[in-house]
């Protein structure tokens, strides 16, 4: 299991079919996007930026069961890396798209920066494609290519194993997430991300991706608070 426990949850889910795409960016043009609060959290003194689409499915509240279309979807979220003012490692969102709209409403109104978008993703064998877009035209498609098994090194655990997210909501909170450590395969990737790196004011990648593959894990989602 992870380090975090999460004794008593709100909200269920198992995240799958994941990639994570990741580039390496300079920490100025990253750090500049932050709240107040959060220090930017790098790796060889680089930033990193994630696009990490992947598959929801039983999203529901605790003790409450999964609601068949509202709890199963593809979800795309734009991160960097960063630490909270008492020093924990955590997940900076800058966007998160969802095709859900009661789902997008809701965690907008908590301070989450979600965006309603049509999304989908279609799996054949070791192949997984995944496409968004929004009403203005902003999305991304990728499609992996998995390979064998893989070992972490200190990179890929750094970018991965994150059991906290922070939001912005009239100050800074955040949530605890509880799962075990991510399955990791190694896997290659053509994605065209521009649109949503520019989206929130970020350079788009000048380079090929770091990409890993997962195909989930079960998380246990804590009550938000104060940072």
């Amino acid at each position: 299991m992870s380090s975090n426990r999460v004794p008593r949850p709100v909200s269920l889910q198992r995240l799958t079919d994941v990639t994570f795409l990741h580039w390496a960016l300079p920490a100025s043009a990253v750090e500049e996007r932050l709240p107040p609060g959060l220090d930017l959290d790098t790796f060889d003194g680089r930033a990193w930026v994630g696009v990490v689409p992947l598959v929801m499915r039983d999203v529901r509240p605790a003790r409450l069961p999964a609601v068949p279309h509202l709890s199963h979807f593809t979800e795309i979220n734009v991160r960097t890396y960063v630490r909270g003012p008492d020093g924990v490692p955590g997940v900076w969102f800058y966007s998160l798209e969802c095709p859900r709209l009661p789902v997008v409403a809701a965690l907008r109104g908590l301070g989450l920066p979600y965006t309603w978008a049509r999304t989908h993703t279609q799996t054949s064998g070791e192949h997984v494609a995944y496409r968004s877009r929004r009403r203005d035209g902003t999305g991304m498609h990728a499609a992996t290519r998995i390979g064998s098994p893989v070992e972490k090194d200190q990179l890929m655990h750094f970018l991965v194993e994150r059991y906290h997210a922070f939001f912005w909501r009239a100050g800074l909170w955040r949530v605890p997430v509880e799962h075990r450590p991510w399955p990791l395969r190694a896997a290659t990737a053509h994605a065209d991300v521009g649109t949503l790196l520019h989206a929130v004011h970020l350079p788009g990648p000048r380079s090929e991706p770091l990409v890993q593959f997962s195909p989930g894990v079960d998380a246990r989602i804590g009550a938000p608070r104060r940072a």
